[in-house]
């Protein structure tokens, strides 16, 4: 069953013997961890990116030349997939 009330979890919850309720207290701290293992990844895979493009040492992009790069982004994700439903 899933349920979005916070209310129903919890009675749900009041229901458990106590080992169980440990057991969700152990999965609640995985998920948790696990999402801020995702996050702090993400971060430094952003950080080490940003580097590499800081250490090329290229002249910034206008605001036009960032739309003209994200449309022929666009343009070919569009023909891939295209070509992915043929």
């Amino acid at each position: 069953m899933n349920t979005r009330d916070p209310q129903a979890l919890i009675e749900k919850l009041k229901s458990l013997p106590p080992e169980q309720i440990a057991e969700v207290e152990d999965f609640v701290d995985f998920l948790r961890t696990r999402e801020e293992a995702a996050r702090d990844t993400a971060a430094q895979r952003l950080g080490e990116a940003m580097a590499r493009l800081s250490a090329l040492d290229l002249p910034s992009m206008s605001e036009d030349e960032v739309q003209a790069e994200v449309d022929a982004a666009r343009r070919e994700r569009r023909e891939r997939l295209g070509a992915d439903r043929r």
